[in-house]
């Protein structure tokens, strides 16, 4: 039995090789099936993530270079090119990986709490496509476990580390009551549907999002309640808009300083919170110079990100040692597991000599011997046949200089070595 986690991600492969091995939802089960019929690895499920695509597994004996040289293959890669970008953790470094990745401390943002969905997501589909068994399925729940108790007993996950985060955050501070104020998303992609889902949470009485394609802004306002417009639609609700978080691709500013004047007048000065994510910017740094605006750029929220980072690297030492705690309690648990088998072939073992003496005893009392005679002889045809093979072992180990396995055999059956010598 073995455990193995191996893959890619963030730290050892680009954006290049990280898209050519990652798995879509549709390829996950059949890739599963396939991977568990063309290697040997008896139980698998697979994590395919933007940052990481990872392989958790169980075999009978360590197999990397043949599970590698399958990634490779599924994917069109060059062994040589993956090997190159990728890592192998075994059995108890295996278990810690898992448990660090779930808890967020192996992630690009320290402590995030997206990865722990992502892992239960991972082993939902294993279990669909039938390639958990009882030991990945074990070592999935303690890795859940652990990852729980590290969300619920350190600060790690408390501060905001993304930059959708620091714009909500900095937002609250100049908008104490965020029932009243309206807010403005240039842009429907991956950041602002973030930092829409941040206000919402947050209670803002009205999101509006505005894209170049209105398609785009209703899919993203759906999720939210929110309102979605064209880019061209932007003077008109600038008006009524008291923050402003702009996030697209565009190789020109979207928002000038102009447009923003006018709102104001029309406004009657009542402050406007600005946040440019874009890079290029959105937002005109002319805006800044205009009474009533605050406009913070993506460098501004980095501040915010990485005063945050800090609280949080200070977390990270608590949940590294409960990661380790997890470690060593659910190897325990394995090795204990690994005795359950052996104590159930001995106990099945002793039971049939039971019975083989039992049977002989009552044929004894059938054919009219005593009482005292058939328990005699039951104790002893017991004593004998229960002792007989761990003799003939010990004494053939003893011979094979196995002195070892005597000192465990001592501790074993419980032997007390010094009453044993006054006896001889």
């Amino acid at each position: 039995m073995a455990f193995l986690a191996l893959g890619i991600n963030h730290k050892t492969a680009s954006v290049d090789v990280r898209e050519r091995v990652a798995f879509t939802p549709e390829q996950l089960v059949e890739a599963l099936q396939q991977l568990c019929r063309l290697t040997p690895s008896r139980e698998a499920a697979i994590l395919s993530t933007c940052n990481r695509s990872e392989l958790y597994l169980e075999q009978d004996q360590v197999s990397a270079d043949e599970v590698l040289a399958w990634l490779a293959g599924y994917h069109n890669l060059s062994l040589e090119e993956l090997r190159a970008c990728a890592y192998v953790h075994q059995d108890d470094s295996a278990v810690r990986h898992m448990m660090r990745v779930a808890s967020g401390l192996d992630s690009m943002v320290l402590g995030e709490p997206q990865i722990l969905g992502q892992m239960k997501s991972a082993y939902a589909v294993a279990r669909e496509a039938g390639t958990v068994g009882p030991l990945l399925g074990r070592l999935f729940q303690a890795t859940f476990s652990t990852a729980k108790t590290v969300r619920t007993d350190t600060a790690i996950g408390e501060n905001p580390v993304s930059v959708a985060f620091a714009a909500v955050s900095l937002a609250k501070q100049i908008f104490t009551d965020m029932h009243r104020s309206q807010a403005l998303l240039i842009g429907a992609g991956e950041t602002i549907t973030l930092v829409a889902r941040h206000l919402h949470e947050q209670g803002v009485k009205r999101i509006v999002v505005a894209n170049r394609t209105l398609e785009r802004a209703s899919m993203l306002a759906e999720q939210f309640g929110a309102h979605a417009v064209l880019l061209a639609d932007i003077p008109d609700e600038l008006v009524n808009s008291d923050i402003v978080i702009s996030s697209t691709a565009s190789q020109l500013p979207i928002l000038g300083k102009g447009a923003v004047e006018r709102a104001l007048k029309q406004r009657k000065h009542k402050p406007i919170f600005m946040v440019d994510i874009a890079v290029p910017r959105d937002i005109e740094p002319e805006v800044g110079e205009l009474d009533d605006v605050y406009l913070y750029t993506v460098d501004d929220l980095h501040e915010v990100v990485a005063e945050n980072l800090k609280s949080r690297q200070g977390a990270a030492q608590a949940a590294e040692e409960l990661v380790g705690s997890g470690v060593q309690e659910f190897m325990q648990r394995l090795r204990e597991l690994a005795a359950v088998d052996v104590l159930r072939a001995y106990r099945q073992q002793a039971e049939r000599t039971r019975d083989e003496e039992l049977a002989k005893a009552q044929r004894m009392l059938a054919n009219g011997s005593s009482a005292e005679d058939v328990m005699a002889q039951l104790a002893r045809g017991l004593t004998n046949k229960l002792l007989h093979a761990p003799s003939v072992q010990l004494k053939k180990l003893s011979a094979d200089g196995r002195f070892d396995a005597l000192a465990v055999a001592q501790e074993l059956f419980a032997l007390d070595e010094g009453t044993d010598k006054q006896a001889q």
